[in-house]
């Protein structure tokens, strides 16, 4: 392919001859480098993607997708020549391309596919596939040919595909199922939610073909197993395989802990996803202790020992997701029970904005970020997101002339440029014995994982004094209760008053999905609650994009339209697609000052900080279930967390 080529379409033909091929060159590492430069001259991401599937300029017969974006107006002449050097420059598929700019999403490529080639679309995302049908490909077989079956006939089966053009694959899926094969576009984002959550929802399935096979010896207890492959089909026992797609379920469904708990006449194996607690499936009790002994295994604890609490770790790798198992074990009346926290290596720092946070908690957020000293708190209980909201300041600080240093256990989010160390007590490497050996590191900015003891606290704080920056996160249940835990843990008030820059206090709620989210209008309960903690801030507007209140609201308000959860397929019935945070950001100033050094109650402190434009975060939760982003519901049950 040469770069250089001219699109052959309608709106090419007849312009003049294309620039040098250096000044496409030029254009183009702007473009590559366009988050360093503020205004560069050529905007691939400045698209017209409104209806791109929805456009009424024809594309069929067109067979180059650059050429079908440009016919309908969604890229220039200019992005065209950019998306194909860049093509072939990093050897990327121009589809790829495509979507990591924002061009197009993988449905509309789909769709803006389907009509180029006169090849049907589905929309997977609209349809309720019976598993007997779905089981038609089996799962390994499914990723690996992107192809979902979705509809069985008596001489065929209806396939969605990312390629339905593929000859070759579809023989072989005509091959395994053993029908002619009817292939359908679908986007590559359909097809990979449903191999994540309609093929992992049949672990029951699995576990109980799994069953069928145990014998009298499970397993080699005298193994030493320090890694487990989790996709690996290296382990063909039973028992490991069970545990394997406990462990592959929990981390294809993101489950932030699994719960392998005995009752007593079964074991029961449930997932925490969204912050909720449901049951995934049910296990005999005769099964219970070779699961526990393969767990102990793994994370390298006493197989023999019943009687008291153990803790151990390990790791287990899905596809590409490295994921750190923090193991918790604990003797109950019918056997011990087991937690394992699932934490992913792989997950990035988001924004503040993704995060949810905004309003007066952004602004003040990010004017303590620009200090060179003190400490920023931020606090919720565990599973509140706090670990993503310093990653994300971490991210704002990240800058070459900063040398920021962190201490975690363990470290979940990797940010490039930060000096990252993983906390290890077994060799004395505390977060006080860490943070005592930082201090000799020469760090601009310091992060704690977690203030546990008064000896992390001290440090902390004598950090501060000295010129750092230190962020940490403490377990409280507001932001005005960090103040009296760390005066709990012997800290002089006068030291609090004078180091302490802000307190951020947060929850995750969670979203809820666009497709099939229902609108009502708010009962008198329901507005009497709104008034309750809304009417304080008086009237006020909900905020926008500018971080400005837009939405009207005040207390002579009696009607209000809500949202409540319903379930569709694309968000796996369960009415919620992903969590947000709702946050409160409390301001260190003169009176919050005096408060603490007076050792006022956390009442006190909440009132003061309130009095002077703090949103707490149930009212930061109830204007985003006015904005429809959650419901009330969820904001009251984290209320109490």
């Amino acid at each position: 392919m040469d770069p250089n080529t001219q699109p052959q379409n309608s709106q090419s033909a007849g312009k003049a001859p294309l620039p040098p091929l250096n000044d496409i060159l030029a254009k183009t590492k702007e473009v590559l480098n366009r988050g360093n430069n503020p205004e560069p001259s050529l905007n691939v991401d400045a698209v017209n993607t409104t209806s791109v599937s929805q456009s009424s300029v024809s594309v069929r017969g067109i067979g180059n997708i650059l050429d079908a974006l440009l016919a309908r107006n969604v890229i220039t002449t200019d992005q065209y020549n950019a998306f194909k050097f860049e093509s072939v420059n990093s050897n990327k598929p121009i589809d790829q391309v495509l979507i990591e700019h924002a061009v197009i999403n993988s449905r509309d490529l789909a769709k803006t596919y389907s009509e180029m080639r006169g090849v049907a679309y589905i929309d997977l995302g609209e349809l309720v596939i019976n598993l007997d049908v779905l089981n038609k490909i089996p799962a390994d077989i499914a990723k690996s040919a992107q192809a979902i079956a979705f509809e069985d006939q008596p001489v065929k089966v209806k396939v969605a595909m990312k390629d339905p053009l593929d000859l070759q694959k579809i023989k072989y899926l005509e091959s395994v199922i053993g029908k002619k094969v009817e292939a359908y576009y679908a986007g590559e984002d359909d097809i990979d939610n449903i191999i994540n959550t309609k093929y992992g929802a049949q672990i029951g399935g699995d576990v109980t073909q799994a069953l069928e096979e145990v014998g009298e010896n499970l397993i080699d207890i005298n193994k030493n197993y320090q890694d487990a492959n989790v996709s690996g089909d290296n382990e063909n026992a039973p028992i490991i395989r069970i545990v394997n797609m406990i462990l592959e379920y929990g981390v294809k469904n993101k489950a932030s802990d699994i719960h392998i708990e005995p009752r007593e006449k079964k074991v029961v194996v449930r997932f925490r996803i969204r912050g909720i607690l449901s049951e995934g499936l049910t296990i005999p009790n005769t099964l219970l202790n070779p699961v526990i002994a393969r767990i102990k295994i793994l994370s390298d604890l006493k197989i023999d020992e019943k009687r008291v609490p153990q803790d151990g770790r390990f790791q287990i790798k899905s596809e590409d997701t490295v994921v750190d198992v923090r193991v918790s074990i604990m003797p109950s009346i019918y056997g011990e029970k087991i937690v394992m926290r699932l934490l992913a290596k792989t997950e990035t720092a988001l924004s503040l904005e993704d995060l949810g946070m905004r309003g007066i908690a952004f602004s003040r957020f990010k004017e303590a970020l620009k200090k060179t000293q003190g400490v920023i708190l931020v606090t919720g209980p565990t599973g509140s997101g706090k670990t993503q909201t310093l990653s994300s300041a971490l991210k704002i600080l990240n800058n070459v002339d900063v040398n920021i240093m962190t201490l975690e256990d363990p470290v979940e989010i990797r940010v490039d440029g930060v000096n990252q160390v993983q906390i290890n007590p077994e060799v004395g490497l505390t977060f006080a014995s860490g943070l005592r050996s930082f201090l000799r590191q020469d760090p601009d900015v310091i992060m704690v994982g977690e203030i546990r003891d008064s000896e992390t606290a001290s440090l902390a704080i004598q950090s501060a004094l000295v010129g750092r920056l230190v962020l940490s996160t403490i377990h409280t249940n507001s932001s005005g209760g960090a103040f009296i835990r760390l005066l709990d843990m012997g800290i002089e008030p006068f030291l609090l008053s004078s180091t302490v820059n802000i307190v951020i206090g947060q929850r995750l709620v969670r979203v809820l999905c666009n497709n099939c989210k229902k609108s009502f209008e708010a009962g008198p309960d329901m507005m009497a609650e709104l008034h309750k903690e809304l009417d304080i801030l008086n009237e006020f507007n909900i905020y926008g994009a500018d971080h400005q209140l837009k939405l009207h609201f005040d207390k002579s308000t009696d009607k209000v339209v809500l949202y409540s959860p319903v379930g569709c397929p694309k968000c796996n019935n369960t009415g919620y697609t992903s969590r947000t945070g709702i946050f409160e950001a409390l301001k260190m100033t003169e009176k919050i000052s005096a408060a603490i050094v007076t050792k006022s109650t956390i009442k006190a402190i909440n009132d003061i900080a309130i009095s002077e434009g703090m949103i707490t975060m149930i009212q930061d939760g109830f204007m985003k279930a006015l904005e429809g982003v959650t419901n009330l519901e969820e904001v009251l049950r984290v209320r109490n967390e």
